[in-house]
């Protein structure tokens, strides 16, 4: 993927204007606390199957202590948590996977990462919906931007989770 494949364009997004605050993503993602990796969500495009959501990145995530000590730099993985919580937020949200599943990661393909991301940085998650099989899985090409440098891009694989057999299991699914 290249920079000139953009997901969105900037002048389509408007942070004055939220389309679903953290509340609203809670309704659609089941991750809670230090793992909600959303602040809010600023563009969808139900015909282009597109989403642009965003995380403002604080002195006070869980990693900033440890990684690395002196020069907080965010984890890949956290961004790629972004990522996927930004297409899961979208298939759930436009009902495209099914009932009784959640969207758990399957596999990650062409993930590039370009530029560090800091504390004080507001990340800037873009998806599109490439290929969904309902009730199975779905793809998804994301990039991700601090300003408008590209920091990360690449595609992720989504697969349908029973939630019924999770709670059962964990007993903390609902």
């Amino acid at each position: 993927m290249s920079n000139k494949e953009r997901i969105f364009e900037f002048c389509e997004l408007d942070f004055n204007s939220i389309i679903a605050d953290q509340d609203e993503i809670r309704r659609h993602n089941p991750q809670r606390f230090e793992v909600e990796q959303l602040t809010g969500i600023v563009f969808e495009d139900d015909v282009r199957k597109r989403c642009v959501g965003y995380k403002d990145v604080t002195d006070r995530e869980f990693w900033v202590r440890g990684h690395m000590p002196g020069m907080p730099i965010m984890p890949g993985v956290i961004i790629l948590e972004a990522a996927a919580q930004l297409c899961s937020y979208y298939v759930h949200k436009f009902k495209l996977m099914g009932p009784g599943v959640i969207l758990g990661l399957g596999g990650l393909e062409e993930v590039r990462f370009r530029d560090p991301v800091r504390p004080g940085d507001r990340l800037i998650v873009g998806a599109e919906l490439l290929k969904m099989r309902s009730g199975a899985m779905c793809v998804c090409r994301f990039q991700a931007y601090v300003g408008q440098s590209l920091v990360a891009e690449g595609k992720i694989k989504g697969v349908a989770l029973p939630i019924d057999a999770l709670a059962h299991v964990s007993g903390t699914v609902t």
